[in-house]
């Protein structure tokens, strides 16, 4: 079958992935071998995509409508396989088959064209918390998944070689907020670890459900960090966004039981990391908008 991969997955790969450049040149194969093996008929590829897999939609044998998702080892398809067997299609789109070793996942087909971002905002915001309500549960025994804190400790290291000058005393105020929140977390769920609206999609037998976790162990304040900046270009551009934000805050912490002050601290944390991340790999625009955002809080 003719492939080539969506242009988005192979700008973000040449920003952020070593490795992206092989795992680009032997995807068609890889794509072509997870087809064959499954006796799949491919519909069409996924565009724009995101920014660490490929996914195609497919038809399995019999006809039934599926996904398949194809990431590199540094996207740790592995764990979110594990993660999504654990949820069991509870709050979740539901697993199917997984190959982790070769990064293959098939899923079960949702609406990839509606997300929960395409609902007006305070409605928007009031069903991404309930798809998230529900992933929040105990962890499978054992080391499966990252923690929080050695997630966030990689993030700090990179922080604090990437910091110039100019964001230097917002770094120092995450790194420290980071400090005291990991001091005495307050439980430990399995959480989605990059939640926001865009992955809430709309479903048949739910009416939304969560994809794309990159699963971590760690307080629900941590999750609910990122769902927090949601929208954030509209928060920049507003006169009134760091009153919003605050609002916001407050809303969703009131709503999901989770401490309005450990929300406060993970939401800067995050959006400094990100903010210092684009930087970085050269993304200057997003960089100001995150890190604007970030001074709020």
């Amino acid at each position: 079958m003719a492939f080539e991969p969506p242009r988005r997955l192979v700008k973000a790969l040449g920003e952020t992935a070593p490795d992206g450049d092989e795992w680009l040149e032997k995807l068609p194969d890889a794509v072509e071998r997870a087809v064959a093996l499954r006796e799949l008929t491919v519909e069409r590829v996924q565009v724009p995509g995101g920014r660490s897999s490929v996914v195609l939609l497919v038809r399995q044998a019999g006809d039934a409508p599926a996904v398949l998702k194809l990431a590199p080892r540094r996207a740790r398809p592995e764990s979110e396989a594990a993660a999504l067997a654990h949820w069991a299609g509870l709050g979740a789109v539901r697993l199917l088959d997984a190959d982790g070793a070769d990064g293959v996942l098939l899923l079960e087909r949702l609406h990839p064209e509606v997300s929960v971002r395409s609902l007006p905002e305070a409605k928007a915001l009031l069903e991404a918390a309930g798809t998230l309500r529900r992933l929040w549960v105990e962890p499978p025994r054992g080391p499966v998944f990252e923690t929080v804190a050695e997630r966030t400790g990689r993030q700090a290291a990179a922080m604090r070689a990437a910091a110039g000058p100019e964001v230097a005393p917002l770094v120092d105020a995450a790194l420290t907020a980071r400090d005291d929140l990991l001091a005495a977390p307050p439980e430990q769920r399995l959480l989605h670890g990059t939640f926001r609206q865009s992955k809430v999609l709309a479903g048949d037998r739910l009416p939304w459900l969560a994809v794309g976790p990159d699963p971590v162990v760690g307080e629900c304040a941590f999750d609910l960090a990122r769902l927090v900046r949601d929208r954030v270009e509209d928060l920049i551009a507003s006169p009134s966004g760091a009153t919003i934000t605050r609002r916001r805050i407050k809303r969703l912490a009131e709503s999901l039981e989770v401490d309005q002050e450990r929300l406060r601290g993970w939401t800067l944390f995050r959006a400094v990391e990100s903010g210092v991340r684009a930087l970085r790999v050269g993304r200057p625009k997003d960089a100001e908008l995150l890190l604007e955002f970030a001074a709020w809080l």
